[in-house]
């Protein structure tokens, strides 16, 4: 079996998704008010991060547990429904090249999988129209349908993508050498060199630069 695994922000979606989910909190009808909570608590570490003092994926991991916990006790279908919202028009800027090679890699009998750090209603609302054979997101902890407070995120992210694709393909005979990755950040590094055909999305410069030294595929 051929794999076909895409990466999500600044791949499959052109654009980095927090920012978005920050906005999209801060001007909600209803949630705005969390967003003040999310603010302030995420602020100092922020400004360890940006002073060097902080690690990049311990900062990101916290803000993404951050995020989540600034709506308290919400119910599993109140987040649902916060995510198919902004989720729905994400949707419509779906990058139309990664779309092709998606549909391309299915007809050709590619097991399709979307691996990515962000949330995984927001992953399902946002492909709601597009079909992978498998999501894997960051997921949110629930609790008898409600949220589960001060329960950790598992963030996805870096080495923990290719240890969750491993997992899921455990018990799958991977051709991995005319498998395909898409990425376009380093922290893609080690999904991208599990396969033969790794291909650099818009990368940052740091991939860029091991993506020409590699000889990979450039997708710009």
């Amino acid at each position: 079996m051929k794999v076909a695994i895409f990466d999500f922000d600044g791949t499959l979606f052109p654009e980095e998704t927090f920012p978005l989910l920050m906005s999209h909190l801060k001007k909600h009808p209803i949630h705005f008010q969390k967003y003040r909570k999310f603010f302030f608590r995420i602020l100092p570490v922020y400004l360890a991060y940006k002073c060097k003092l902080y690690p990049e994926q311990k900062m990101k991991e916290y803000s993404m547990w951050s995020y989540i916990a600034a709506f308290g006790s919400s119910t599993k279908s109140e987040i649902d429904e916060f995510f198919s919202q902004i989720g729905g028009m994400m949707s419509q800027n779906l990058s139309n090249h990664m779309l092709h090679r998606l549909e391309q890699h299915k007809k050709d009998g590619y097991y399709t999988m979307l691996v990515s750090g962000a949330y995984e209603p927001l992953l399902n609302s946002v492909t709601e129209d597009v079909t992978f054979d498998c999501i894997i997101g960051s997921s949110i902890p629930y609790e008898d349908e409600k949220l589960r407070k001060n329960a950790s995120i598992n963030y996805i992210y870096g080495e923990r993508k290719t240890e969750f694709i491993n997992n899921h393909l455990s018990n799958m005979k991977v051709d991995w050498q005319n498998s395909f990755a898409y990425g376009d950040s380093y922290t893609d590094l080690n999904v991208l060199e599990l396969v033969g055909n790794p291909v650099a999305v818009n990368p940052e410069p740091r991939l860029l630069e091991i993506a020409n030294n590699k000889k990979w595929e450039i997708i710009s």
